[in-house]
C-alpha cells in the first residue's frame, strides 16, 4: 500500500512540474521582448493573461517575424478591447498585418484612421498597374523556400546574396534563425541559383553579414556586419549594423575596415555603389532622420575619404522605412518603402534623378512585382532588362529573377462628379470623353462612389464633360505627354439649372419648369401672336446659353370645344412653338411637344363655367427641363 502511495505522489509530481514547464510568465516574456527575443518571447505571452501590453508585444512578436495571421490575431484583441488607448504607431503595425492577409478593407480603415484621411488600397493598385511604365516577369531562384535569402547584388557575371542557410552557425534570436553569411551563386539561363558557395572567410565571421556591393572593376566592396555587442541606445540595447569597406588584393579580400560613418549608436545599412564609384548610397536611422529608417548618400573620394552623410529629403524618404537603395546605371534610383502608398508593407519604387542631383516624385512599380508583404533590395542591369529583388510574401525571404518588360502606356484619367454648391456626390452622373475633334470616345455612368475613370494615350488632347439631368455640363481640356503625370485628378463641379437661373424652378414634384410669361393663343387658333414670341425669344435665349439642355413644350387649351378636339389643337399649338425655336436656330433634336387639350385646367369652373379671363388662362404653354 505504500509503494503505491510513493507512486501516486511521484506521478503528481511529475505532473505538477510538466505543467509548470508549460505555464507562461509575464515577467519572462518581457525579458525576452526586451532582447528582442521574439520567437520565444511569443510562446510566453501566449500562455498568460491577455492585458493591453500583452497583446502588444504579442503582435509585435508575430509582426517583426512576418507571421501575419497571428500577428491580425493579437492586434485585433488589442483593438476590440484597448483601442481607446491604442498607441498611433500599433495602428500602422495593424494595418498593414491586415493587408498582409489580404484584408484591404480593414486594413484601409485603421490606416486612414492613423494618417488622418481615408487610403483605398485596392483602388490604387488598379490605378498603378494601369500606369506603372514597366511589367514584370518572375522566377524563384531556389527550391528551398526557407533558407532566408535576400540582399542580393551583382559581383561580375556572379551574383552575392546573404542568408541564413549555415546551419553551423549561432542561432539570432530574433527569429531563431542562423545568423546571415555572404554567398556567391551564378544564376542559370532560368534564373535560377546555381554553384552556391560561402564567400570569403575573411568576410563572413561569427555576426551577421549581409548587403554587399562592388564597384564596376571588383576591386572594392562595401557590406553591412552587426556589431559584437548589444550597445543601450536609449531605453533599448541593440547591435548597430554597420557598413565595412574591404579590397581585393592579390586573389584575397583584405584590408576590411568599417565606414567612418558607422556607430555604436545608430545603424547604416544596405550598401549601394554608383556605377562610377563616387557616390554610395545607404539606409539609416541616424541623427537627421525624417523617419525610423531613411536614404542617404556619401561622396566617395579619390583619397578614400567621404563626405558628410546627405539625406536623400522628404520627397523619397517619410515617417516610416525607407531602405535598401539601388542606383542603376541609368541614375535611377530604386528602393523600398512603407511610408509611401502601396500594396501594404515594403513596396519597390523608382525615382529618377534629376540634373540638379535632387530626385523626382517616386512611382510604384506596381503588382507585377509587388506584393502585400514585404518587397525589397531590387537590383537591375538595365541593357538586358533582367534583374533581382527579395520578398517574404512565402512567409521567409526568397530572392526572385525578373525580366522587366515595357508596360503599355496608359494614361488615367479619374475624378469625381459633384453638386458645385452642395459638394454632394452625384451618382448617376453620364461622363463622356472625346477626342480633340469632338469624336465620342468612351462614356461612362458614375456609381455609388460618384467617381469615374478613363484610360488614355500619351501625347493627346482630350476633352471630357459630365453631364447630369437639370444640371449644367462641366468640361475640362486636358493633354497627356509621355513624361509627367500619369494620371490626371478632376474634380468635376457641376450646377443645377434651377440654381443658376432664377426663372428654373424645381417643383415638389421633381418637375424642373422654365417659368416665362404665358403664351396665350387666340381662340380656336395656333399662330404665334407677337406676345408669345417675345416669350419664345427668351427661351431662344436660354436654349442657345445651354446648348445640352432638352425641353418639352406642353400646351393646354380652354374646355368650350370637346375633347377630342381640344386635345387635337394644343398638340398643334405645342408643335408651333416648337416650330417657332427650331426657326431660330435650336435643333430639333432638343426639343419635345406635346398637347394635354383641356385635362389639365390651372383653374377649374363650376360646372365647366369659366369666365372668358379663367379660359384664357387655361390656354397656355409651359417649358419643361428634360435633361
Amino acid at each position: 500500500m505504500m509503494k503505491k502511495i510513493t507512486y501516486i505522489f511521484l506521478i503528481s509530481c511529475f505532473c505538477t512540474t510538466l505543467f509548470a514547464q508549460k505555464k507562461g510568465s509575464v515577467k519572462e516574456g518581457d525579458k525576452l521582448f526586451a532582447r528582442k527575443s521574439y520567437v520565444k518571447a511569443a510562446e510566453q505571452y501566449e500562455q498568460v493573461p491577455q492585458s493591453q501590453k500583452v497583446l502588444q508585444n504579442l503582435g509585435d512578436c508575430y509582426y517583426y517575424n512576418f507571421q501575419m495571421n497571428n500577428a491580425v490575431r493579437a492586434y485585433g484583441q488589442l483593438f476590440f478591447t484597448y483601442k481607446d488607448s491604442v498607441k498611433p504607431e500599433v495602428y500602422f503595425r495593424y494595418a498593414n498585418a491586415l493587408k498582409g492577409t489580404k484584408d484591404f478593407n480593414k486594413g484601409d480603415e485603421i490606416m486612414s484612421a492613423y494618417i488622418g484621411y481615408t487610403q483605398n488600397t485596392p483602388k490604387f493598385i488598379k490605378n498603378i498597374n494601369r500606369n506603372t511604365p514597366k511589367s514584370f516577369k518572375l522566377e524563384i531562384m531556389t527550391k528551398n523556400k526557407t533558407n532566408g535569402d535576400f540582399g542580393i547584388s551583382f559581383y561580375g557575371d556572379k551574383v552575392v546574396f546573404a542568408s541564413t542557410r549555415n546551419f553551423e552557425s549561432p542561432v539570432y534570436k530574433w527569429n531563431d534563425k542562423p545568423y546571415l553569411d555572404l554567398y556567391t551563386a551564378t544564376v542559370s539561363a532560368k534564373g535560377q541559383l546555381a554553384k552556391v558557395e560561402p564567400f570569403s572567410s575573411v568576410i563572413n565571421t561569427k555576426n551577421h553579414e549581409s548587403s554587399a556591393t562592388f564597384s564596376s572593376d571588383g576591386k572594392i566592396m562595401y557590406f553591412n556586419r552587426t556589431g559584437d555587442k548589444q550597445i543601450k541606445v536609449g531605453l533599448e540595447k541593440v547591435a548597430t549594423v554597420k557598413i565595412y569597406r574591404a579590397e581585393f588584393i592579390d586573389g584575397k579580400w583584405a584590408n576590411v575596415t568599417m565606414t567612418p560613418f558607422s556607430s555604436d549608436q545608430y545603424s547604416v545599412e544596405h550598401p549601394s555603389l554608383s556605377k562610377d564609384g563616387k557616390k554610395l548610397f545607404f539606409a539609416s536611422d541616424m541623427l537627421g532622420t525624417i523617419g525610423s529608417m531613411d536614404i542617404f548618400v556619401v561622396d566617395v573620394n579619390e583619397d578614400g575619404t567621404y563626405s558628410k552623410p546627405m539625406n536623400l529629403g522628404e520627397t523619397i524618404n517619410t515617417v516610416h522605412r525607407e531602405q535598401f537603395p539601388f542606383i542603376s546605371g541609368e541614375n535611377t534610383l530604386y528602393f523600398a518603402s512603407d511610408g509611401l502608398q502601396g500594396n501594404g508593407n515594403l513596396d519597390i519604387f523608382m525615382s529618377y534623378m534629376l540634373g540638379n542631383g535632387q530626385f523626382d516624385k517616386p512611382i510604384n512599380l506596381g503588382s507585377s512585382i509587388n506584393s502585400e508583404m514585404d518587397d525589397f533590395n531590387f537590383i537591375i542591369k538595365d541593357k538586358d532588362s533582367i534583374g533581382y529583388f527579395a520578398s517574404n510574401r512565402t512567409g521567409d525571404d526568397n530572392l526572385y529573377s525578373f525580366i522587366q518588360e515595357d508596360n503599355k502606356l496608359q494614361y488615367l484619367v479619374e475624378g469625381e462628379v459633384r453638386d458645385k454648391n452642395s459638394l454632394e456626390l452625384l451618382p448617376g452622373s453620364v461622363v463622356k470623353l472625346f477626342d480633340k475633334d469632338g469624336n465620342l470616345l468612351e462614356e461612362v455612368v458614375v456609381g455609388k462612389s460618384g467617381d469615374f475613370e478613363f484610360n488614355t494615350e500619351p501625347n493627346k488632347k482630350y476633352k471630357i464633360i459630365a453631364f447630369k439631368d437639370f444640371y449644367i455640363p462641366y468640361e475640362a481640356e486636358f493633354d497627356t505627354s509621355k513624361k509627367g503625370k500619369v494620371y490626371l485628378d478632376l474634380q468635376m463641379k457641376v450646377e443645377s439649372y434651377y440654381d443658376a437661373e432664377d426663372i428654373i424652378n424645381k417643383k415638389e414634384d421633381g418637375t424642373v419648369l422654365i417659368e416665362l410669361e404665358n403664351i396665350y393663343f387666340d381662340l380656336d387658333k395656333w399662330a404665334i401672336k407677337p406676345q408669345a414670341a417675345g416669350v419664345l425669344d427668351i427661351l431662344v435665349g436660354i436654349l442657345k446659353k445651354y446648348p445640352y439642355m432638352e425641353i418639352e413644350l406642353v400646351a393646354h387649351t380652354d374646355s368650350q370645344a370637346s375633347a377630342v378636339y381640344n386635345l387635337r389643337l394644343s398638340n398643334r399649338r405645342a408643335a408651333s412653338a416648337l416650330e417657332y425655336l427650331v426657326k431660330n436656330g435650336i435643333d430639333r433634336k432638343r426639343l419635345r411637344s406635346k398637347g394635354y387639350g383641356e385635362s389639365r385646367p390651372l383653374i377649374i369652373c363650376p360646372k365647366n363655367d369659366c369666365t372668358p379671363q379663367e379660359h384664357a388662362t387655361n390656354r397656355r404653354c409651359n417649358f419643361i427641363i428634360l435633361k
